[in-house]
């Protein structure tokens, strides 16, 4: 049986794709985003190709994490079955965004891994290399599978070929923290091999520390 709709969870779907737009993550209305309440079992989504900053708390579509249709008239984003595989694969994320960055498309496009070993916020923020998934047609079951396969289990985010991204989090904020590093550590690789060089590469035994630095002394308590 689903669980309960909560009026904040559409309120942060709808919000979410207003700071996604704002923020140059996307253009027009591609890209896409929902957040999973894990006590009730539910994923609230935005839908398919209407106006960000029209939207409605009401336009936000809500399922369960097995695909049934719990709430909403719309017709939801055609990424459904990418969102709900991420949380499906990913139990402890509560956040999914799918944007069409410049940068991180660019490498998405070149079917070329970003490297974590790159940058210390990439290193603090990304989880594991950023990979590229195989090319598969937008909304289909394959292109969700392909890009839960190059996520893994220690990535918050990977590339989708010759289309954009998808980056997780415990939280919105999380999710949208790991986008905007993405694409700024995308834009960092692309000047950096603009000029025919290649990065020096932080060692694995910082990278480590610093990623536990970020888990365990990094913000307040």
């Amino acid at each position: 049986m689903a669980g309960k709709v909560k009026a904040e969870y559409k309120e942060l779907v709808r919000t979410s794709g207003v700071r996604m737009i704002d923020s140059g993550l996307t253009v027009a209305t591609w890209g896409n985003i929902s957040a999973c309440d894990r006590e009730e079992g539910l994923m609230y989504i935005t839908p398919s190709g209407m106006n960000y900053h029209t939207l409605t708390n009401d336009d936000i579509v809500v399922f369960d994490l097995e695909g049934n249709h719990v709430e909403g008239d719309r017709r939801p984003s055609i990424e459904l079955q990418l969102h709900r595989g991420m949380f499906n694969a990913r139990p402890e994320t509560t956040a999914c965004i799918h944007t069409h960055p410049i940068f991180s498309t660019v490498f998405s496009s070149m079917g070329r891994d970003i490297p974590i070993d790159l940058h210390d916020e990439a290193a603090q923020a990304l989880g594991g290399p950023v990979r590229c998934a195989t090319y598969q047609l937008p909304g289909t079951q394959d292109l969700a599978d392909a890009a839960i396969d190059a996520i893994g289990k220690d990535s918050n985010a990977c590339l989708l070929r010759s289309h954009g991204a998808v980056c997780i989090g415990a939280d919105m904020d999380s999710a949208f923290k790991v986008a905007t590093v993405l694409e700024m550590v995308s834009e960092i690789y692309w000047r950096i091999l603009a000029t025919g060089n290649e990065y020096q590469p932080i060692s694995a035994e910082n990278v480590a520390a610093m990623q536990e630095f970020v888990k365990t002394k990094y913000g307040q308590y």
